[in-house]
């Protein structure tokens, strides 16, 4: 029989061989050297035989966790959490100058020629490497034979393409980042947000004219680990909470209305408490039965004034999609803005930035902003209008005639294919008045246009635009609390029943004035990378003329029956 004894050890060495044990792993870590050493092992070895290998590789590992609370009419309707881990695998070949990408990027797996084999872009949850270097394999090699056949179509299709002298190069080459931030932690008091979605969504029971309401409550985690064959290592985390209380309605001549306030905060407790939520609440719904009872006005065009939240839409819509570099090439792009940059091409009293390092502005949280773009680049503040004259475009790592660098806007959702895109996007005015003053500008140009009315477009819901060379050149925003300037008396009444349109150079060349308070509106953009989150900064602006066309009619009748909470409490019991 064979014993082990065990020294005995004085205290004191006891208490140094405590203190000094090593701290535990960073798993993240651990996974990020697997990426990079499947990475090393593929950039050397993968090449199919006559053919070029990459020039370029990147991996990215995405792990979102998500929790989500839904109430209607007082009663939970999901209560949710899920975990997950995506794979972006970026193969280039060719060389920095030219090489495979372009549109057919987006089709990849799609379908199309070769192997109906798809590899899974799944990534494992649990923290195992080799699992994790496994699909690497499986996706880098599909990927590379898709880029070896994309480069050699594309050789072959220049064959009949007219040489341009100022082609830029396909792919700009970047330092390598090296970067690991601190873990973020993400609390999410589900009992907490349960019970306010109940109370919140039962509040609109005692108010049946409005047929549908929801409270939604979410709190998002994204972790994002990169490397690169260029020597990037990138581990990043980002929080967003949201809070969003929505209602419905109808008039009664059939048009549907819609009423919300949304929260976004990267903290928990940066979401509104009870007291101020249910503030809002009341104003939902104050604003919804005002709009039942509004009258609906016919297509107008003359002065508004946009208030700051709808003049950030305005912003967005007409210059920031049309600023982004991607859309300065490409044979669908409308090309707004290309070949004009030390042009002007707004009022010279007018400034525009995108700054994805502002994390806060006044005390509240943008969400544009985060550490690294999508394609392991630094995020900058970039210049893009400066009095008026085009300086810059918003760029990724694909290059644009005269930029030849990426400014950290490389962007996407999931795992779709970065590209140029907004992230806090900041509108400056050295042309400012008062509130005031600006309504006494507007009723005088409405007077001047021999107009009843000027219009002030206080909130909207949102926008969209048209960039593509197919169609027109156009945006639209849809607002939703609309108020008619008597120019006689100045009394504003509220109306409803239509849309902003126009054509972006001619709206945004009619600014006469701005206010002096910026407001920040905050939200989600969506494009062909996927919905993104972003913020827009701008002050109250005052133009000269904006075009307002009827909305889709609405005919449906309300609901024909009174609801099941007519007669009862906002907590169910009977009056």
């Amino acid at each position: 029989m064979r014993t082990r004894t065990w020294p005995v050890l004085p205290l004191l060495a006891a208490s140094v061989l405590l203190t000094a044990a090593a701290p535990a792993p960073d798993a993240r870590v651990t996974l990020l050297d697997a990426m990079a050493e499947e990475l090393q092992r593929n950039q050397k070895q993968l090449k199919l035989q006559n053919h070029e290998p990459p020039y370029f590789m990147s991996y990215q590992l995405k792990e979102g966790e998500q929790h989500g609370v839904v109430a209607r009419y007082g009663a939970i309707f999901l209560d949710d959490s899920y975990r997950e881990r995506k794979l972006y695998v970026d193969v280039r070949v060719g060389s920095y100058e030219f090489d495979n990408s372009g549109p057919e990027e987006y089709d990849f797996f799609g379908g199309g020629k070769g192997s109906s084999y798809v590899a899974n872009k799944d990534a494992p949850i649990d923290d195992s490497p080799l699992a994790l270097r496994t699909s690497l394999w499986l996706v880098t090699d599909e990927k590379y034979k898709a880029a070896l056949s994309q480069f050699l179509k594309k050789k072959a299709d220049n064959v009949y393409a007219v040489e341009d002298p100022k082609q830029a190069a396909s792919f700009s080459k970047e330092k390598a980042a090296t970067y690991v931030q601190p873990a973020v932690a993400f609390p999410f008091d589900h009992d907490r947000w349960v019970r306010v979605a109940r109370e919140v969504s039962a509040r609109f029971k005692a108010h049946p004219e409005i047929f549908d309401s929801e409270v939604r409550v979410t709190a998002d985690k994204q972790r994002r680990l990169f490397v690169s064959s260029e020597g990037s290592r990138i581990v990043t985390e980002e929080t967003m909470y949201g809070l969003h209380v929505t209602a419905v309605t109808r008039a009664e001549d059939g048009q549907l209305l819609d009423n919300s306030r949304n929260y976004y905060a990267p903290t928990e407790a940066g979401l509104p408490d009870d007291k101020k939520l249910a503030e809002a609440t009341s104003k939902v719904i104050e604003e919804l039965l005002a709009l039942r009872k509004a009258p609906a006005i016919d297509p107008y065009t003359g002065p508004a004034i946009l208030a700051a939240e709808a003049s950030g839409v305005l912003f967005h819509e007409t210059m920031g999609h049309r600023l982004e570099g991607d859309r300065q090439d490409g044979e669908g792009e409308g090309k707004t803005f290309r070949g004009q940059v030390g042009k002007q091409v707004l009022p010279p009293f007018i400034s525009i930035v995108d700054d994805p390092t502002v994390r806060t502005l006044r005390d509240e949280p943008l969400n544009g902003f985060y550490e690294y773009d999508e394609e392991g680049v630094k995020g900058q503040r970039t210049v893009l209008v400066e009095k008026g004259v085009l300086k810059n475009y918003l760029l990724s790592r694909r290059p644009v005639e005269g930029f030849l660098q990426s400014n950290g806007h490389g962007r996407s959702q999931g795992t779709r294919k970065p590209v140029a895109r907004m992230a806090n996007l900041i509108v400056e005015s050295t042309k400012q008045v008062e509130d005031a003053e600006l309504k006494k500008q507007l009723i005088a140009e409405a007077k001047r246009q021999g107009k009843p009315y000027g219009l002030i477009i206080r909130d909207i819901t949102g926008g969209n635009t048209n960039t593509s060379s197919y169609g027109y050149q156009a945006f639209k925003g849809v607002p939703r609390m609309v108020y008619r300037v008597d120019v006689k008396t100045g009394q504003e009444s509220l109306v409803r029943g239509v849309e902003i349109v126009g054509t972006p150079l001619s709206s945004m060349n009619r600014i006469m004035a701005t206010g002096r308070k910026q407001g920040i509106f905050n939200g989600y953009c969506g494009a062909e990378s996927g919905n993104v989150p972003v913020s827009t900064v701008a002050p109250p602006v005052l133009l000269q003329e904006i075009e307002l066309q009827r909305t889709v009619e609405g005919k449906d009748r309300p609901p024909i029956l009174l609801s099941p909470t007519e007669g009862t409490t906002a907590s169910g019991e009977v009056k």
